[in-house]
């Protein structure tokens, strides 16, 4: 697969070229980016000297490529295709937020693999989940299906800093972040619509309605480099018994979701592709974790795993990563 990377200079870019180096059936063609054009890619992307001697380029030469991956900020995924003219035949993995919510005219494919896996064999065009949204949805879509999720859902969830992208701010730098954590956009952020949309694709195809419950989402800045924790709460009376039974076999051809009969923790997942789910009971309270890696499951390892099932190879191709469990 001849690929090309547009915004080649973000962190997510630079992730997906060290999984692509890799990646057996995979060749870079061009990686765009128009303020490093010329530049070697390990002049911003230090991590990988001595794994390539690529170049940034201004050119996108769209007839040379199976697949484009779009690395921008979001907003800019929608705006660059009224631009510019990408041929039908090839293949677009949008990692922004742009294209996620189902809307007339729409095609792109929502890519979360556990539950859009044959849409996404045969689409064209897919959609990213965000970071956020993929960690907390994969922890609540076996609720979804068992139709338990009657009332408002408590989500906590804490993400690194590597989630607010490579452009420095004033909640990211090192000495207001380290030792330090915060709250930022609760009830109202950006990746709670999507959620609800996949809960509600779930629910409904089980049979049990539409997703009406409201995602009470407090995300937090955790004072680390890549990943996210979270916990999301359910009041139910349905034995835990039956839901892990349920949520085993929810996931149970995922090859990177993976329920765990003991407590899970973030290191089990940075630097993977997994996300780790663990529930408990507190009476009628069902207590869910779930934790990945946001450049990986949250960003760009799951579009490798969206490409690697568009084009009809092994899911976990390039994706067999050993975390940084110590």
């Amino acid at each position: 697969m001849k690929i090309g990377i547009l915004g080649g200079a973000g962190y997510t870019a630079g992730e997906l070229i060290r999984i692509l180096l890799n990646h057996p059936e995979a060749e870079i063609t061009f990686i765009n980016s128009e303020s490093n054009a010329g530049n070697l890619i390990t002049d911003v992307h230090e991590g990988l000297y001595g794994e390539t001697d690529l170049r940034f380029t201004s050119d996108m030469p769209f007839d040379d490529v199976d697949v484009v991956f779009f690395c921008f900020g979001h907003g800019k995924s929608e705006a660059f295709l009224k631009e510019h003219k990408i041929t039908d035949n090839v293949k677009i993995i949008d990692l922004a937020q742009d294209f996620r919510l189902k809307r007339e005219g729409n095609d792109y494919v929502y890519g979360l693999p556990e539950i859009n896996r044959a849409d996404i064999a045969k689409a064209q065009h897919v959609a990213n989940p965000g970071c956020f949204a993929t960690c907390i949805q994969l922890g609540l879509l076996p609720a979804a299906k068992l139709g338990i999720i009657n009332d408002d859902v408590s989500v906590n969830a804490i993400t690194g800093s590597t989630g607010a992208g490579q452009k420095p701010g004033a909640t990211t730098h090192f000495s207001w972040r380290n030792n330090n954590m915060s709250i930022y956009k609760p009830f109202q952020h950006q990746h709670v619509p999507e959620i609800c949309q996949s809960l509600n694709q779930v629910q409904q195809l089980a049979g049990n309605g539409d997703f009406s419950a409201s995602i009470d989402f407090i995300p937090y800045r955790g004072d680390f480099a890549r990943g996210i924790f979270a916990t999301e709460v359910v009041k139910t009376e349905l034995p835990i018994d039956d839901i892990v039974a349920a949520y085993k076999d929810f996931y149970h051809d995922a090859p990177f979701t993976h329920y765990v009969d003991k407590p899970i923790d973030l290191k089990q997942v940075v630097n993977t592709n997994k996300c780790l789910i663990h529930c408990e009971k507190y009476g009628n309270k069902l207590l869910i974790t779930s934790c990945i890696d946001n450049l990986l499951k949250g960003a760009v390892g799951q579009a490798v795993q969206n490409m690697n099932v568009m084009f009809g190879i092994e899911e976990d191709m390039g994706l067999r990563l050993k975390p940084s469990a110590f």
